[in-house]
């Protein structure tokens, strides 16, 4: 048997923050691997339409919300227990009832540890005379706990009931919808969450000021049995949501399809999925506010900075501390500072941090018990346009521009008195130095080789062979330096910002250098910085609105950014409507480190349409860059309705190419590359090779009876097509350049009478639709398993289907409302009625109609035929994709209808977190050991040792076996058998670093050790015209394309971490 306790260590596939931590002995953890963070009751970011703050004065903590007012020894519930286990069980249900063990035993425990809030820290508090901590600041301190005890108190009951009966119902879904989807949960964890910072910082102050409120506090947490903090108890509300997440995913993974409580444990995760999304959206919200108080307070009330922090339209998106640093004029370290660097909408500001060095050792003891906020000196702060990221090597190799003062456009340096006797540089421009060094080097070395070649006697280590090897050591040393310059880059974050004129009134900037904690911070820094930038143009200010009544909710910081508006098609003058885009990203990356954090998804744009009648268009857009160009544009027979991106199969994807893979190890042009398929409306479906392979036309063919091809989808086994007449052709898979077998006849199935307007390829299924019926098929054998109606219209059709989670989103050809249903048990769950959403965008528009769909992280977009466009969140696990919040409106659309949403998407990190010990492994041929540096035995080597010269992993090729005497100033070694070939010192090459830091290869950093993936993002709109809705001329007072033009709008989500 397992241990109940083990089910909480996993990986959890959400967003949250797995600090989920029990202290109490024998009580599980649930804390992911690799998951750290310096505040235990941190919570992530997370999207959310709520931003509700809630301040307690200290007398509101028995003002009515319609709770009972219990006390804590009122409700004492029966232990739950299971009985012993019964004969028979499935291994699934043997591991379903040790989750459920779990869900008892941290239950339990969280119960217990909010009781030990009241009874050892409360009750005590209010009692103790003379009184440690006034009644209103206990109230304050402790508010809402008693409250959230109730809730879980009940729940507690509940639970036992139900683990009475578990052998013959098995249900605990339920149970879980039943206790925490009622608003009174929300209101007391809300309240709770907002107060936790004002609690924290009363504790704070009172260990500070009142030694015998300290007192108090230490003595408790020796009582304790498990020596936990007040705060280790008191973040337990926080982290709790998250744990029971954890738990009831991995009861879902072992419940299997059909059973009773599959779907109430779906609809359970939605439930707490929202609710913790909210909390976590008022925390950071919280936080916020209590960053920028604490920001404000070390700036003087009548500095024009405090107007603008204190005004309230400040957002803080980014906060963290940072390591400034200052290097001499010959590349040695002066001096480092740790700063606290803000990034606010629209400015940066640089602290210093303090903290108090009076009564250092009684500090120590309270952040023992409670966390120590730092107190801040605001150092500078500048305008966030006028900040500009300069990369390392940017500046085409001049050093000269590393230089403290820099003139602006290009002029040179002001050459102010003092300035030029005491130049202080920002950056490692000693690199780039021995760069050009070794370059020098190399071109003598090559023209020693020349002289080497005339030579008419045969030396052993004076020959061709030896004169090459100095080259290709050269080259190597070459690229380690390249490689140095690329890894100071990985955490250094270099800003040109603006200074103070000079004497003459030139204006002068100075660079300012940031060692960021780990590249995965820079990347954050760098594509935040950028996409604040975009953030204050005239479009996205503002880009989005929140259809509240109050008209005071802001759209979060989170909110997708329009990057740019360009022209779908090059070829003004045709008048091409638009059919259809997809990504193609690309196979390997093709920009610099700091590069993908302000480009749109590597790869290129597909876009494919045409003229009523006449012919069709592709153009092909490179996306590596801020904004997209055309790298390509060919015309077809008919116009695009529909295209599908086809990536590499993956390994064991699909069974028929399991006997390939001796061909394709002996033939490597067999291996199948990622393919674009298009669809025509003469019935033509057409499959082209990427633009990394050429853009060819692998394959083409004819639907039966050349149908309109209305959609394009792949499944591991075939490529399916709808057809205008209701077929569904189904070309299966094969091996080679063209992974499906377009020349013989595919299987053809008659879904119904009407065209198929879409498909959805699920994990084993094919989801197809014609009119308002959708047809389920076996995604293998396509045969049909069941089918449906979406609509009790017959004249409407399903014209989208987008999946997430549990749950299938449908829009149809008519009508303003999507519904949504269940993909397993087919049900009707939630229908949304999108015109209520932009009846404030729209007056009067009373019929509006959805015309593309589309869902990428946490979010819903629906096109409509106004050209507005909706953004609703939905949950991302494994749950029910219901919508619970209002979401948001673009106010940024089309003036015609939204033809497609589609979606860009590439992985970063993958390369360029790479350690350098990795890249080092990867660079030395298949099946070659790891060469280890060689020990020089003579008295230089040993020198160089010392001085922490690392020696090149470069090894000389013998010259031994050549004729001719030995040249070496060193004796000659005894003819003996020990000595088999000299030593290979002889023409190597060693490489000095006076940092031990940066060594040529330099050793493995802790910080690279858990390499994330970076997800960058971007949304695709395409339709009539640009239209901005929120200003008067409905072009946002700035020329637009016209409004018949095919154009897409690109908008930029922040990098995902």
């Amino acid at each position: 048997m397992l241990p109940s306790g083990s089910w909480g260590k996993r990986k959890p596939q959400g967003r949250w923050l797995g600090w989920v931590r029990s202290d109490a002995p024998g009580t599980m953890w649930a804390r992911p691997e690799g998951v750290h963070h310096p505040h235990p009751h941190a919570v992530v970011r997370c999207p959310s339409s709520s931003s509700s703050s809630v301040s307690c004065s200290g007398d509101s903590e028995e003002e009515d919300m319609g709770l009972l007012e219990v006390g804590v020894t009122d409700i004492k519930p029966p232990a739950p227990e299971l009985g012993p286990m019964p004969d028979g069980l499935s291994p699934q249900q043997v591991v379903r009832r040790h989750i459920l063990g779990s869900i008892v035993q941290s239950e339990g425990s969280y119960v217990e540890s909010l009781k030990r809030v009241l009874q050892d820290y409360r009750n005590p508090l209010m009692e103790m005379e003379p009184k440690v901590l006034s009644v209103r600041k206990c109230q304050v301190v402790f508010f809402r706990v008693k409250e959230i005890l109730h809730c879980h108190s009940m729940f507690q009951i509940a639970l036992s009931s139900r683990v009475a009966e578990w052998d013959s119902t098995e249900k605990i879904g339920d149970l879980f919808v039943a206790s925490f989807s009622k608003s009174m949960v929300l209101d007391v964890y809300s309240d709770y969450v907002n107060n936790f910072t004002t609690a924290m910082s009363i504790i704070k102050k009172a260990c500070l000021t009142k030694p015998a409120f300290l007192e108090f506090l230490k003595r408790r947490q020796v009582c304790s049995p498990d020596r936990v903090t007040l705060y280790g108890l008191m973040v337990k509300p926080i982290q709790r949501f998250p744990q029971f997440i954890l738990l009831l995913q991995d009861m879902l993974k072992n419940t299997p399809r059909g059973h009773p409580d599959r779907l109430s444990l779906q609809l359970a995760l939605t439930e707490l999925e929202t609710l913790a999304e909210k909390l976590n959206e008022q925390k950071r919200l919280a936080d916020q506010v209590a960053e920028i108080q604490q920001l404000t307070k070390s700036v003087s009330d009548r500095s024009s900075l405090n107007k603008l922090l204190t005004s309230g339209q400040r957002q803080l998106l980014l906060c963290e501390t940072l390591t400034e640093t200052v290097y001499g004029d010959r590349g040695q370290l002066i001096k480092s500072k740790e700063r606290r660097v803000f990034l606010l909408n629209d400015m940066l500001v640089c602290a210093n941090i303090n903290f108090k060095p009076a009564n250092h050792r009684g500090q120590l003891e309270i952040s023992s018990l409670v966390p120590l906020g730092p107190k801040y000196v605001v150092k500078w702060n500048t305008a966030l346009p006028q900040v500009q990221v300069v990369e390392a090597g940017q500046e085409g190799g001049s050093c000269d521009k590393d230089n403290v003062l820099i003139q602006h456009a290009g002029a040179k340096k002001a050459s102010a008195s003092g300035q030029a006797q005491n130049k202080v540089y920002f950056g490692p421009p000693r690199l780039f130095q021995e760069l050009q060094d070794l370059q020098k080097d190399l071109a003598v070395v090559e023209q020693i080789t020349l002289l080497v070649s005339t030579l008419h006697g045969t030396y052993q280590n004076l020959n061709m062979t030896v004169a090459q090897d100095w080259c290709l050591a050269l080259q190597r040393l070459m690229r380690v330096k390249e490689e140095e310059i690329h890894s100071a880059n990985k955490c250094r974050l270099r800003l040109l910002l603006p200074g103070k004129p000079d004497k003459s009134g030139r204006p002068i900037s100075f660079m300012v250098v940031f060692i960021t904690p780990n590249p995965l911070s820079k990347i954050s820094w760098v594509n935040r910085l950028h996409l604040a930038k975009i953030g204050l143009r005239e479009e996205n200010q503002p880009g989005w609105r929140c259809p509240d009544e109050d008209k005071k909710s802001k759209a979060p910081f989170w909110c997708p950014t329009l990057a740019c508006c360009t022209p779908a098609f090059s070829s003004r003058g045709l008048s091409l409507q638009l059919g259809a885009l997809v990504h193609s990203p690309v196979s390997c990356p093709l920009l610099g480190f700091s590069a993908v954090s302000t480009s749109l998804p590597q790869g290129y744009l597909w876009v494919g349409g045409g003229q009523e009648g006449a012919g069709g268009q592709v153009e092909i857009f490179s996306l590596n860059r801020p904004s997209p160009r055309t790298v390509k544009s060919f015309p077809l027979a008919a116009p695009v309705l529909c295209m599908e991106y086809i990536p590499e199969p993956e390994e064991g994807e699909s069974g028929d190419r399991d006997g390939d893979e001796g061909h394709t190890a002996a033939d490597p042009s067999a291996v199948a590359h990622p393919t674009i398929c298009l669809g025509l409306q003469d019935g033509s479906i057409l499959v082209y090779s990427s633009v990394d392979t050429g853009t060819q036309c692998l394959a083409t063919c004819r639907s039966p009876g050349l149908q309109p091809v209305l959609c394009l989808r792949h499944s591991p086994f075939h490529l399916l097509a709808g057809l205008q007449d209701g077929t569904l052709a189904a070309y299966p898979r094969t091996s080679g350049d063209v992974p499906w077998n377009l020349e013989s006849p595919p299987v053809c199935l008659t879904v119904g009478p009407g065209p198929i307007r879409t498909l959805l390829s699920l994990e084993d299924t094919v989801w197809a639709s014609c009119g308002p019926r959708v047809t389920v098929l076996d995604a293998t054998s396509l045969q049909t398993q069941q089918s449906f109606e979406a609509h009790q219209d017959e004249a409407v059709s399903v014209t989208h289907m987008v999946k997430a989670g549990s749950g299938v989103w449908m829009a149809f050809s008519s009508g303003s409302s999507i519904r949504l249903f269940h993909t397993e048990t087919l049900e009707h769950l939630q229908e949304i009625n999108i015109a209520t959403r932009t009846t404030f965008l729209l007056p009067g528009q009373k019929h509006l109609c959805v015309t593309s769909l589309l869902i990428c992280q946490g979010l819903l977009w629906v096109g409509t035929d106004q050209g507005v466009i909706v953004l609703l969140p939905v949950p991302r696990l494994e749950g029910i994709p219901k919508i619970t919040g209002k979401g948001m409106v673009s106010l940024n659309g089309h003036c015609g209808p939204v033809t497609f949403l589609a979606v860009a998407t590439s992985i970063l990190a993958l390369d360029i977190l790479r350690s350098d010990q990795e890249e080092a492994e990867e660079d030395r041929p298949d099946g070659q050991a790891p060469e280890p540096a060689p020990a020089p035995p003579s008295h230089v080597g040993r020198e160089l040792t010392r001085k922490k010269g690392i020696l090149l992993q470069y090894r000389l090729r013998s010259t031994a076996h050549l004729p001719g005497p030995l040249l070496s100033v060193r004796e000659p070694v005894p003819a003996d058998s020990s000595a088999l070939e000299h030593s290979e010192e002889d023409g190597s090459i060693y490489e000095m670093a006076d940092d031990p830091d940066v060594w040529v290869r330099s050793r493995p950093c802790a910080r690279d050790a858990h390499r994330k993936e970076i997800c960058s993002v971007a949304i695709i709109s395409g339709g009539q015209g640009y239209r901005n809705f929120g200003s008067a001329s409905g072009v946002g007072g700035r020329p637009a394309p016209g409004e018949t033009d095919s154009t897409l709008l690109i908008w930029q989500v922040p990098l995902t971490l």
